[in-house]
């Protein structure tokens, strides 16, 4: 048993440790991802805003007479 149990522990340190290496390229990876996105969310408001049907200027009420 305590064999088996050193070789979980063999394991799951070569697991971490993968993960650790591979860590700083995951960060950039999804700051990427976060920088695509708000300019997709950027352009969608302009093209909103460009399109977005406008109002007719307001009436003037009649004059009281």
């Amino acid at each position: 048993m305590e064999f088996f149990s050193f070789l979980v522990l063999i394991g799951v340190a070569y697991l971490i440790w993968r993960i650790s290496d591979q860590l700083p390229d995951l960060i950039f990876r999804i700051s990427e991802i976060q920088r695509d996105v708000a300019e997709i969310r950027r352009k969608l408001a302009n093209t909103a805003g460009d399109t977005a049907p406008t109002q007719p200027p307001p009436t003037q009420p009649p004059p009281i007479e």
